[in-house]
């Protein structure tokens, strides 16, 4: 936000700056360092190929399927100069752009990247089949095909190119089928993805098979949800994580695995012949195997055979490409089991394979940052050697990460890697046997599972552990058996198990069995959300009959520290799983023998940039360790103060405005009555006339004015001044306000200073890179033009990369190439999550750069919508031909077809309900080019239609 204030607020916190001990300005110079120092080089050039392609696939491999692609290709590619190529997936429910940025960092390195919808997405044709070989994975087979093809792609022989796979969760399901079925692929890495999709969703956790496992009913709900909207839902992989852990090479910028998407990535229809609605793009047979899973709760066997026909379980011997596999230890969906089994299977063959665990996963996103920057070096350690050729060999070493605590200069979460000489699985490379005591008793199963506990929810991650027990085990419905406390801490690397007995009048019975850290206090801690689900059947009707049996807890990487108590829990109902409908009381018990853990004693820490200062920080830290208690103690003071609260139906909403009046002291009224909301990926337009009201709603919205009534919410926020919510805005609102005598750049720094956030979250590269000053960023912005001035703005506001952006007029003083820049700034960064609100009188550059409007007139909203809906249908259409007079001939021959005058170069004609399709062909046939036909209502149109072409605001102050 740039207005006096701004200014003044800045001067203040330079002030206070200067006040400073000499020791935090040690520690400040330390963090500079430290950031210049890993600063990433500019990226090369790199070109793009968009297409919708047309392969051939099915079973009988001659079906066609349109197809989305993109071909990103380094600059200096060519015929000559031959590179090799990256195949790069999408996660479930994404599309080709969920990957965009990981494609724009292996462009870097030097690959090819080929990204792709997946059949079912977006824009591409087909139906969703889940990795089926058939089908998604001959799709990539013929994709390697067009590679094969190309001049400038590296090849080890005719029709075999030089390429490696990589995608998380759906696209790492497709990386290994897709290895398995073509051997022209030189090495995968594939990300928190499954082994055996049956049991990922039928899981059971005494060795059962999954015709007896418990139905994961949440996130398959999410799935067949994402499939129904034709594009929404769970994504595996989008985003990178800028950064790179000390000692990688400056081709460490690989994907970083974390969940994105989300609804609205699709058109939203079903194609024609969808087997049921609910199921939407989904195949027939894969529709109706939920449905029946959905509605019994039981798996048949035709269901398990459909999902195994999409598992990599079945084909692991087949795959000879070297597998980097890496897997999150926060994933409810995907736990570290399934890597474990791919990992195993794929040795077996003789293939070498690398596993890697992260704080991540589907419900913990990429992790902290010194973990993705992790990740992304394996990554493209990985794919150097087995694709490029180059750099010594990866080895086959195992790491892993668990958080440590928080980083004394950001606030955030570290998280610390280990690394192994040999790759333990989950059974550890030692043992730690803790003895649990608990009288045990009976366990009432409610009917339909209804009320459940709740673990987890999808990509919320341990939401049980954040509850503390108010919402997370049921009384009644749980038995516990604890530990005493622990004489010395345990770190846990693996999964537990642990022996229990249960007896059921009906012979069978569903429990939940999960492992809280207690810390002294009594806090228990459920690791990311983790449960085993065991179904039992054959079970004696008393406990003392029942026989034992060893339940395997899921794979965790948690330390246990001294003093702290381990508890088993075992429940009859779990929000995220499907529970037997019928109630029923069951008894469970102890089975007898401890609680085994696995542990992995000779794990080395691996070396971060942060090591060397870190230690430097302690000592200065103690130094001024008073004041930093002060300071704690007044934040936690004012943070008490604040509103905490978050609204339930606005928590994923960047913005929601509601009943938002603004009346001033004189009577005045700026904005009456104003109710709109700002959804994660649109760039929203606020239009009006001047005095409608719009700059009122943004200076309320910034908290530079009051509102007299109603609310607005930023994520579930109440907005209020000093909300740290508004951390998450960056906005241009009133003109930039700079101190002139300061460079651009250090106008930037000191701004980022002010805001007290962590250095390296200010992405200043990017900002510079869209502010396009070149050389004159070093100079006083008291020598700036207006547009010079106006780009800076942009770039302040888009510091940190907000998750919303308020923009005030953004293309103010901006030449038509530059408004043009903009437009496209503007769409790509409403992706992953992030949304825009621009206020603008260019009615033009709104319709081609928003994908939604609000138009506000005298302080009311008149209408709100997409675009399209508010500029509506037109009734006549522009033709811009080639030859005018012969076009006009010819349709002037065809029937109810009228050439309207002022065509403004063009044609402007009303067909009269005629085809524009049948037009255009009679045209062609008559030899007139026709290079463009659009609508002849735009935005402007409606615009005026709306607020009328004499209308005046209220006026805005």
């Amino acid at each position: 936000m740039r207005s006096p204030l701004d200014a003044a607020r800045i001067r203040r916190a330079l002030a206070g700056r200067r006040r400073r001990t000499v020791a935090v300005l040690a520690v400040l110079a330390l963090v500079a360092a430290a950031a210049a120092w890993a600063a990433r080089p500019q990226r090369p050039d790199f070109r793009t190929e968009s297409a919708v392609v047309t392969v051939r696939s099915g079973p009988s491999g001659i079906e066609p399927v349109d197809l989305d692609t993109t071909l990103y290709l380094p600059g200096d590619a060519s015929a000559r100069n031959r590179v090799p190529a990256v195949l790069l997936a999408h996660g479930f429910g994404g599309t080709k752009e969920s990957v965009r940025a990981d494609a724009e960092d292996l462009v870097a390195q030097g690959y090819a990247v080929l990204t792709w919808t997946a059949r079912g997405f977006g824009r591409s044709g087909g139906e969703i089949h889940l990795d089926n070989p058939d089908y998604e994975v001959r799709d990539a087979q013929r994709l390697l095909d067009r590679l094969a093809a190309r001049p400038d792609i590296r090849l080890d022989s005719a029709g075999d190119p030089r390429v490696g796979v990589v995608g998380g969760s759906y696209g790492g399901g497709l990386a290994l089928l897709l290895a398995a079925q073509d051997r022209r692929v030189d090495a995968i890495v594939p990300m928190i993805t499954w082994n055996d999709l049956s049991r990922a969703f039928l899981p059971e956790s005494t060795g059962g098979e999954p015709t007896e496992g418990v139905f994961k009913k949440g996130w398959a709900g999410i799935f067949f949800g994402g499939g129904g909207s034709a594009g929404s839902g769970p994504a595996g992989i989008s985003g990178s994580t800028a950064g790179q852990p000390e000692g990688a090479p400056a081709s460490a910028g690989a994907p970083s695995p974390r969940p994105g998407g989300g609804p609205g990535a699709g058109s939203g229809r079903a194609p024609g012949g969808a087997a049921d609605p609910s199921c939407g793009r989904f195949a027939a047979d894969v529709c109706a195997a939920y449905l029946r899973i959905a509605t019994t709760g039981r798996a048949d066997a035709a269901a398990v055979e459909l999902l195994r026909r999409s598992s990599p379980a079945g084909v692991l011997d087949r795959i000879k490409a070297p597998a980097l596999l890496v897997q999150g230890e926060a994933d409810t969906l995907f736990p570290l089991a399934e890597a474990d089994a791919n990992a195993r299977g794929i040795a077996a063959a003789g293939t070498p394979v690398r596993v890697a665990w992260f704080t991540g996963g589907h419900d913990g996103g990429a992790g902290p940052t010194s973990d993705s920057d992790r990740v992304k070096f394996l990554t493209a350690q990985w794919l150097d050697h087995y694709v490029k050729g180059e750099g010594a060999a990866p080895g086959t070493g195992f790491t892993f990460s668990r958080i440590a605590g928080f980083d004394a200069l950001d606030r955030g979460l570290v998280a610390t890697g280990y690394r192994v000489t040999d790759y333990p699985g989950l059974n550890g490379v030692g043992r730690r046997e803790i003895a649990l005591a608990g009288p045990g008793g009976p366990v009432a199963n409610p009917p339909n599972g209804n009320p459940a506990a709740i673990s987890s929810v999808p990509f919320a991650g341990a939401l049980g552990s954040l509850l503390d027990g108010v919402a997370g085990d049921i009384p009644g419905q749980h038995v516990r058996f604890e530990s005493a406390p622990l004489a010395e801490a345990v770190d846990v690397v693996g999964a537990p198990t642990v022996r229990i007995r249960a007896a059921s009048p009906t012979g069978e019975a569903v429990l939940f069995v999960k492992l809280y850290d207690v810390d002294p206090q009594g806090a228990a801690t459920l690791p990311d959300g983790l449960v085993a689900p065991v179904r039992l059947t054959g079970l004696a009707s008393t406990v003392a009959e029942s026989r034992p049996v060893t339940v395997r807890l899921p794979g965790i990487v948690r330390r246990v520290e001294a003093g702290h108590r381990l508890r088993v829990v075992v429940a009859t109902s779990d929000q995220a799983y499907a529970s037997p409908p019928e109630p029923a009381v069951y008894q469970v018990a102890l089975g007898g023998g401890p609680l085994t853990l696995p542990t992995v004693d000779d794990a080395e820490p691996i070396p971060t940039s942060a090591t060397l200062w870190r230690w430097v920080l302690v000592g200065l830290l103690a130094a001024v360790a008073v004041g930093l208690v002060v300071v704690v103690l007044v934040a936690r003071r004012r943070h008490r103060r604040q509103d905490s609260s978050i609204h339930p139906e606005y928590a994923g909403v960047p913005l929601a405005v509601r009943a938002l009046r603004k009346e001033y002291a004189d009577g005045f009224v700026a904005v009456s009555e104003v109710d709109f909301e700002v959804h994660p990926g649109q760039v929203v337009g606020l239009l009006g006339p001047n005095g409608a009201g719009k700059t009122t709603t943004l200076r309320v919205l910034m908290g530079l004015t009051q509102p007299t009534a109603g609310e607005i919410y930023v994520f579930g926020h109440r907005l209020v001044p000093g909300s740290p919510v508004l951390s998450r805005i960056g906005a241009l609102v009133e003109g930039p306000g700079f101190l002139p005598h300061l460079s651009g750049l250090d106008n930037l720094k000191a701004y980022w200073r002010a805001t007290g956030r962590p250095w390296a979250d200010a992405h200043f590269d990017e900002a510079l890179e869209i502010a396009g000053l070149g050389s004159s960023v070093h100079r006083r912005t008291k020598n700036y033009s207006h547009g010079m001035r106006q780009r800076l703005a942009i770039a302040q506001a888009m510091l940190g990369l907000p998750e919303l952006l308020v923009l005030d007029e953004p293309t103010d003083g901006l030449d038509p190439p530059q408004i043009a820049e903009m437009r496209r700034v503007l769409q790509r960064y409403a992706t992953d999550g992030r949304a825009v609100l621009v206020s603008s009188h260019l009615l033009a550059e709104v319709e081609q750069t928003c994908t939604h409007a609000v138009v506000v007139n005298k302080g009311r909203i008149v209408a709100a919508g997409p675009v399209e809906e508010i500029v509506g249908e037109s009734p006549s259409v522009l033709f811009d031909v080639s030859d005018p007079d012969a076009a006009r001939a010819v349709l002037d021959r065809l029937g109810g077809v009228r050439v309207l005058p002022d065509g403004d170069g063009g044609l402007v004609v009303d067909t009269n309900g005629t085809p524009r399709s049948e037009v255009v062909a009679e045209l062609v046939r008559a030899g007139v080019g026709v290079d463009r036909v659009v609508p002849r209502r735009r935005l402007e149109d409606a615009f005026l239609a709306l607020v009328g072409e004499n209308s005046r605001g209220s006026g805005d102050r």
